[in-house]
């Protein structure tokens, strides 16, 4: 961590801020077997940081799970919420089990326990849980029934990652691998990729959710899956694997179908175009890494490689495309649902995965100037915000009012930013900066609005305009949303520099 804040510039404060998570709690559940003896497990909830909004993160039933382990995830979380521009914090749960010796009906009190210990502790405007390794949509809908029973309301945004019937959002189910599939075609140019004219190698470990999912997307385009691996072992086959059939028999039988056999050690290190570890952490270690061959490694699972690792891959001029990008496309879908949930909204599927691409399509160019950044270390970070050149009529009043509306009901002040709006009051205004165009985006909103909601404001309006809004824009923005002003600077009110700071401490 210290190594990337010194790359980017984090101000030793910040960082001091974020080694620490804000609120950790152990908890101990008692649970009724189906024998009828009891058996005590361990569950954890960690809330790592707040400042961007509610925490978010998933919840793992794993007999590793373990309090560092927590804490760190909770961590990557943070972090990846703020890649990807969403407003949440980070956090992560876990329980300590094996879920596979458990029956169905002890796995829902298992599960319905975890939520009564930390109930006091999420909520839609706090902590909002989400599946993990080993739980899933149903597991969900048990937390999300409990917690209602519990509090005595009806409150479907409190966790994700639920079934569509009880409040779940379209395209969940695949999320996290359309996201990172997302950042790989971006990529493609840049790697000299083209699946169509020249077979891509992919080994995948971990043939879950995840896992299984990526594979189909990238065996659709034409990338050649060479090797799978799941927790039982793995397969190979130079000429590529039917994926479509391994998916069929892994979900029916539980198993990866018959094949050459390799373990998940010769998985890893198989001389391919692109590893993508699907499952857990630290499969990438001081351990193995110099004998690891593919040059590029996409992380599909949490910290997949560790600290050492990654520098030991540097140093073979290995590409790894980070998790806290690669694996983000679950989280944004999460943000999705949960904006659904409390706005009272259900977006089809064409519209979750257009707002995925949206929040995701200028984050490679951030990864690439941080890398090269990284390369050299010499060159200081740039501003991480894409240029773009935008037509001045993006959008009209009438447009935005509409969109405006269905999109931000959730903020309790929707109807008068409409009316602001439709009056004309602050329109997109296009200017110039450093002689490339770009978009600064003003609304007038209700003066009861605190500054999260004002930033949050600002850059969804910048959404809807197809107009990427930097920390510069959002303060501006906010600047005029306290003003009523139309023009951008040094206005009434506004503290530059106190402002400037916030957002960039904030955002």
């Amino acid at each position: 961590m210290r190594a990337a804040a010194e790359i980017v510039k984090v101000h030793p404060e910040t960082l001091a801020r974020l080694s620490q998570p804000k609120q950790f709690l152990e908890v101990s559940l008692p649970v009724r077997m189906d024998d009828g003896s009891l058996r005590v497990f361990t569950g954890y909830r960690c809330a790592y940081d707040d400042s961007r909004g509610p925490a978010k993160g998933g919840i793992r039933f794993h007999q590793d799970v373990s309090i560092p382990e927590v804490k760190a995830l909770a961590f990557w979380m943070a972090c990846k919420c703020a890649v990807v521009g969403i407003p949440f914090g980070g956090g992560k749960g876990g329980v300590v089990v094996d879920p596979k010796k458990l029956s169905r009906g002890e796995l829902e009190r298992l599960s319905r326990a975890y939520m009564r210990a930390i109930a006091r502790n999420v909520g839609p405007a706090t902590d909002v849980p989400a599946p993990d390794v080993n739980t899933n949509a149903l597991i969900m809908a048990w937390m999300m029934d409990e917690y209602n029973t519990i509090t005595g309301s009806i409150e479907p945004g409190v966790i994700t990652g639920k079934p569509v019937a009880v409040g779940g959002s379209l395209g969940r189910d695949d999320a996290t691998a359309r996201g990172g599939f997302y950042i790989l075609r971006d990529l493609e140019k840049t790697l000299g990729w083209d699946p169509k004219a020249k077979p891509i190698t992919v080994a995948i470990h971990g043939f879950g959710n995840a896992g299984q999912h990526f594979a189909r997307l990238v065996h659709d385009v034409g990338y050649r899956v060479v090797a799978i691996g799941d927790s039982r072992g793995a397969i190979a086959s130079e000429s590529g694997i039917d994926i479509p059939a391994a998916i069929e028999h892994k979900n029916r039988t539980g198993a990866l179908p018959s094949g050459r056999a390799i373990t998940n050690a010769e998985l890893l290190e198989l001389d391919v175009d692109l590893l993508v570890p699907a499952a857990i952490e630290d499969v990438i270690t001081t351990r193995n890494a110099s004998r690891i061959r593919s040059k590029t490694i996409l992380e599909l699972a949490n910290g997949p490689v560790s600290a050492d690792a990654d520098a030991m891959l540097q140093e073979k001029n290995i590409l790894v495309i980070p998790d806290i990008l690669a694996n983000a496309g679950g989280v944004t879908v999460s943000y999705f649902e949960w904006t659904q949930n409390r706005s009272g909204f259900a977006w089809t599927l064409e519209e979750v995965h257009a707002r995925r691409q949206m929040c995701i399509r200028d984050r490679v160019h951030a990864f690439d100037v941080v890398r090269e950044a990284w390369v050299d270390r010499l060159q200081p970070v740039p501003d991480l915000q894409e240029r773009h050149v935008y037509p001045g009529d993006a959008a009209d009043d009438g447009h935005v009012a509409a969109e405006l509306e269905a999109h931000l009901e959730f903020l309790g002040g929707a109807r008068h930013l409409v009316d602001a709006v439709g009056r004309g009051a602050i329109l997109g205004a296009v200017g110039e900066d450093v002689g490339q165009r770009r978009v600064v985006v003003g609304v007038v909103a209700a003066r009861d609005l605190d500054w999260h909601a004002e930033a949050r404001v600002v850059r969804d309006v910048g959404d809807l305009l197809a107009a990427p809004v930097d920390d510069t824009a959002v303060v501006q923005g906010c600047a005029v949303l306290r003003g009523g002003h139309e023009t951008h600077g040094e206005l009434p009110g506004w503290n530059g520099a106190e402002d400037t700071t916030r957002a960039a401490a904030t955002h």
